[in-house]
């Protein structure tokens, strides 16, 4: 279980972005780590959420990844593995 835990602290990169800059950032009391490179984000949230407290998620992962490039996020662009995951998602970015 604490091996567990540990690993849940832990956030790396997808293999599209190995290299990326990685920078973390809190928003809404909810900490992301965001990797950049180029015009691509890459924005993995950190810790458990209940399912009720998702919602704004999507949003405060398009704000870590602008305040983080100093970018425009491009709008529509986030793509999830999975759709509607609140874990890891990437955007496109207007630099």
């Amino acid at each position: 279980m604490p091996a567990l835990l540990l690993l849940a602290a832990c956030a790396s990169p997808s293999p599209g972005m190995f290299g990326a800059i990685r920078d973390e950032v809190t928003k809404g009391g909810i900490r992301f780590v965001v990797y950049h490179a180029g015009s691509r984000a890459e924005v993995v949230r950190m810790g458990y959420l209940t399912r009720a407290e998702r919602a704004p998620v999507p949003r405060l992962m398009e704000e870590a990844a602008a305040e983080v490039t100093g970018c425009r996020v491009v709008s529509n662009s986030m793509v999830t593995q999975i759709p509607g995951d609140t874990g890891v998602a990437w955007f496109d970015l207007d630099c």
